[in-house]
């Protein structure tokens, strides 16, 4: 009797040590490692550049991405595939009330609210994206990888459609005969978060 109560015992406090919870933890995003990369297309072709993260945070249960939340410098955005007069013409309007009124509007930021484990190092993620004071839900795919005391999010190609920020400027869903002057009401986001513990 006595050897099968130990063996109990043993059993119990391994199957303690195995469904142990993981503690959580939560990542500061690394604002000069992180980056957004963002594509604009148009009837006769397209623009590509960047936006810098200022600052976010994303939360674990020790292993797996939970939650987090990033704030948009919209001041940052530049174009990486014009050059001199073209590109400030491009940036000084995007930068305008007619796309994402830097002026009054500086920050952009997105809040989780779902992610949910897709097998392997994916997962997919709900959220909220505040652009222009305005809020909308997004969802997307992304993966991620830890290494230490880094964690990398990386979702490419995720779809925000400008119109529903009330960006409206050349779009065919809002304004008729543009012709070849027409812009997407997609553009299109590659996001790279780098966060450290």
């Amino acid at each position: 009797m006595k050897k099968i109560t130990t063996l109990f015992v043993a059993i119990m406090a391994v199957a303690l040590v195995a469904f142990k919870p993981v503690a959580p933890v939560t990542f500061k995003v690394d604002a000069q490692k992180s980056k957004i990369e963002w594509t604009g297309k148009k009837v006769t072709g397209q623009h590509v550049g960047t936006i810098k993260i200022a600052s976010g945070e994303v939360a674990t249960n020790g292993k797996v991405p939970t939650g987090g939340k990033f704030v948009i410098d919209m001041a940052s955005m530049e174009n990486t595939d014009l050059d001199g007069d073209s590109r400030g013409k491009l940036m000084g309007h995007l930068k305008s009330e007619d796309f994402f009124g830097v002026e009054k509007y500086p920050t952009a930021n997105f809040q989780a609210t779902k992610i949910t484990p897709a097998g392997g190092n994916k997962v997919n993620i709900t959220g909220n994206l505040t652009i222009k004071g305005k809020t909308n839900a997004v969802t997307f795919p992304a993966t991620y990888t830890m290494a230490g005391n880094t964690l990398t999010v990386v979702a490419n190609g995720v779809k925000v459609d400008r119109t529903k920020y009330d960006i409206r400027y050349g779009s065919k869903s809002f304004f008729e005969s543009l012709g070849d002057k027409a812009i997407d009401d997609e553009f299109l986001l590659n996001i790279n978060l780098v966060a450290t513990r």
